[in-house]
């Protein structure tokens, strides 16, 4: 009976916070009695439970950019549900109290190795042609990087792009970028919370070796009609939003076009007429509909379409197509499930046809996905949130198809198909021990099936570095195993604070990754195949550990971090000398897998308040591999080994209708590859590595400075119609930064050899684009 009335005396107070202006969920809010350390964050889809005494409670919910709403509950008898609306800062309304506190997340919260942009902070960021771009924001992070200008996908503390993990609204991005890396597939206008994870990662997460790169796009205005686009140099975009049910239902549909092909076209092919129809643009489209069924049933549902088409005498088409539908059920004012379905496919091929001989060549291939995930968050009580779920995904891998016509007659080349089924079940709990230590422990299984039906394909043992020959084969059938990998993936991460601005944190994870890219070349391209894992490729393993001190400044309005880290790897992926991976279906011979391990310091240093704004990050980082039958058996500098890498984020706001910002990168260059010696033939000059270590040369530092400048035009109150010009300069300084660097004899004088740099950009590109609201 004590007992009982215990339990009777303790109410919750559930709910939703949400932008009052236009009814989106707020991710991180913090709801909180005032005056007490009991308090909670909202989770991905804005909702949060606190549990209280039976009595009268102050009640606050406060967001970095929003004005503090404070609300007095009474749970005196029963639970509440309570929503907030916060409305932006500037315009805060008379009943809402402006709070001294400032958002000290990054300090209380347990996560690290965790950074999170929003959409205000990135699309003040000087870009390539003035375009918003979220992949390029990422890199000026601590421990991320980039192989260079055109090329695609990120590399994050040491790790290769395929061991990151994209999600856009929860669904597998397997090529972000649009026009080689340029630019990438994400709409800025459709994008409204960008969280990227190096460490610590939470058990709910899976699948991939160094990192998650969180998107998650807007619902869609549920009060009113928003209009928003912009007009560049490259390409121009469009997105609609509005309610289909005021405040219950609501939409948001982007689209985005480039139009090189229609400027440039007619004067390329007037000037070089061979080349024939020009074809080189990309488009997306990005789709959301949200619907509130009732007060404890959400749907959403997310698409994204797009491709990159290129062609003048051949033809290259590369895309995404996802597909992800989510559903929200509250149980009770303290159990939280969402259900994701997705489906992925990301496709690619090439091709051109020569009309005077009549051959032609074309080949095609794509990786499909098909998952589910259940994901329980039980709020326990103010001190102990707990997280539970599973994931299944259906993979299927379609390697190659070609077919190849001449005088006549054709040829076809089919790689066979294969398929995975990866499943999985994690547990997470969050405890806060004391008002000055919480810790988060976790667990995952995953379980790994390469499936029929296909070939098992057996080779002969060889010296490393050598081809292995094909000892034998045997067919599976549909759905059959033919190998099977299993792996417990611990997680666990804590924060003690040591005083009210500053804290320490620790994080460790053990990660499992079950596919790979296959790609030798010196940076990821739009053709390179993805594979699982089979009974002669292993899955690829992490352990890392991190520590952290955190510490802010002058009521948050600094904000300060240092971290390192330690990873050790297994079963990285790499390939002998000339290994011969395109349509070839014993490719699994020519490759190699070895030890990495990586190491590093990150710091961080950022202001978040005033005219002035910005950050500078730097991190200094190795990493390293060890393959049997390379560099001698010793350890060498992987190709994603930059150790000095330095980002400075600079903006200012003169008044309300001019801003100026700039940034500034230093990367250490990329290792390469190349001769010590030499030996003539015949008077031919050919090179030669003595020391037969891989990668023993540095390519020179990449930097590069940006400029931009947004001009605000002046808002007509009566109309609400809002505009602005943005001028941007894309390296500043005209420097040419390596790409390639390589050595060929010079032709007119065969005995001498001379060093040649290839620079996807050499010049200063300015650019003006011209974005509208309404």
């Amino acid at each position: 009976m004590c007992c009982h009335t215990l339990w009777a005396q303790k109410h919750t107070i559930s709910g939703y916070v949400k932008d009052g202006k236009n009814g989106e969920v707020l991710i991180g809010v913090n709801v909180y009695e005032k005056g007490t350390t009991n308090g909670v964050s909202t989770n991905a889809y804005g909702f949060y439970s606190l549990t209280l005494s039976a009595d009268t409670h102050l009640i606050v919910a406060s967001y970095l950019g929003y004005a503090t709403q404070e609300k007095k509950i009474s749970l005196s008898e029963k639970n509440v549900v309570q929503n907030f609306e916060l409305s932006d800062a500037s315009n805060a309304l008379n009943e809402v109290v402006v709070s001294s506190e400032r958002e000290d997340q990054n300090v209380k919260s347990t996560e690290m190795s965790v950074a999170k942009l929003d959409m205000k902070q990135i699309s003040r960021i000087p870009a390539l042609l003035g375009e918003i771009d979220i992949i390029r924001a990422v890199q000026l992070l601590p421990g991320v990087t980039t192989m260079g200008e055109g090329a695609s996908g990120i590399n994050v503390r040491g790790g290769n792009i395929d061991q990151n993990l994209i999600l856009l609204d929860e669904a597998p991005v397997y090529n972000a970028s649009h026009l080689f890396g340029f630019f990438s597939i994400f709409n800025p206008d459709a994008v409204k919370d960008v969280k990227i994870i190096k460490g610590g990662i939470p058990a709910q997460y899976g699948g991939r070796l160094s990192s998650i790169l969180d998107i998650r796009m807007k619902e869609g205005n549920s009060k009113k009609l928003q209009i928003n686009g912009g007009i560049g140099t490259i390409f121009s975009r469009l997105s609609i939003e509005a309610p289909l049910i005021k405040d219950k239902m609501s939409f948001i549909v982007a689209v985005r076009r480039s139009y090189i092909d229609i400027l440039a076209g007619p004067v390329i092919k007037k000037r070089n007429p061979a080349l024939g129809n020009l074809q080189f643009y990309f488009y997306d489209l990005t789709t959301k509909l949200n619907y509130h069924i009732n007060e404890k049933n959400n749907l959403f549902l997310s698409g994204y379409f797009g491709q990159d088409v290129f062609g003048a005498g051949f033809s290259f088409k590369y895309g995404n197509s996802t597909a992800s539908m989510r559903w929200n059920h509250l149980f009770n004012d303290k159990l939280f499930l969402n259900t994701t379905a997705f489906y992925s496919n990301y496709h690619y091929g090439i091709g051109f046809t020569n009309q005077g001989t009549g051959t032609a060549f074309d080949w095609t291939s794509n990786i499909i996905n098909y998952s589910v995930k259940p994901d329980f968050t039980y709020y326990i009580n103010n001190k102990n949130t707990m997280h539970a779920g599973g994931q299944s995904i259906f993979i299927q891998f379609n390697p190659g198809q070609s077919s190849v016509t001449s005088n006549g007659s054709s040829n076809t080349v089919i790689l066979p198909n294969k398929f995975s089924f990866e499943n999985a079940l994690y547990i997470d709990d969050e405890l806060k021990i004391n008002s000055r230590f919480v810790v988060q422990a976790g667990l995952r299984y995953s379980l790994f099936n390469y499936m029929g039906k296909g070939e098992r394909y057996n080779y002969y043992d060889t010296i490393p570095n050598n081809s292995r020959r094909l000892k034998d084969s045997s067919y599976y059938g549909t759905l059959k195993t033919i190998a099977q990998y299993g792996n417990f993936e611990p997680r666990f991460s804590a924060k003690f604070d040591l005083n009210d601005a500053s804290s320490i944190k620790a994080s460790y994870n053990r990660t499992a990754q079950y596919l790979q890219l296959v790609s030798n070349t010196a940076a990821s391209t739009p053709l390179d195949i993805w594979t699982p894992s089979t009974n002669n490729i292993l899955p690829q393993l992490s352990d890392q550990v991190a520590l952290g001190y955190f510490r802010n400044f002058k009521e948050n309005m600094f904000e300060s971090s240092v971290e390192v880290y330690y990873k050790v790897m297994q079963n990285q992926l790499d390939y002998i000398d000339n290994a011969n991976l395109l349509l070839n279906k014993f490719y699994e011979g020519d490759l190699l897998q070895g030890k990495g391990r990586a190491y590093g310091a990150e710091f961080y240093f950022k202001k978040t308040k005033g005219k002035f704004t910005g950050w500078v990050s730097y991190t200094y980082s190795r990493t390293l591999r060890q393959v049997n039958g390379l560099s001698n058996d010793k350890w060498f500098p992987s190709k994603y080994d930059r150790p000095n890498n330095l980002a400075v984020v600079l903006n200012y706001d003169f008044n309300k209708y001019w801003n100026v910002s700039c940034n500034f990168i230093y990367i250490s260059g990329t290792p390469n590859t190349f001769p010590d010696s030499r030996f003539e033939i015949q008077g031919y000059v050919q090179g030669y590595n003595t020391s037969n270590m891989r990668n023993n040369f540095r390519n020179p530092a990449y930097h590069r400075l940006d400029f931009s400048a947004t001009y605000n035009f002046k808002k007509n109150d009566k109309r609400r119609w809002k505009s602005s010009l943005v001028f941007s300069i894309y390296n500043a300084y005209a420097h040419r930064n390596t790409f390639a660097l390589y050595f060929q004899a010079n032709p007119s004088m065969p005995t001498q050899t001379q060093a040649l740099q290839y620079s996807v950009i050499s010049t200063v590109i300015p650019a003006i684009t011209y974005n509208f609201k309404f």
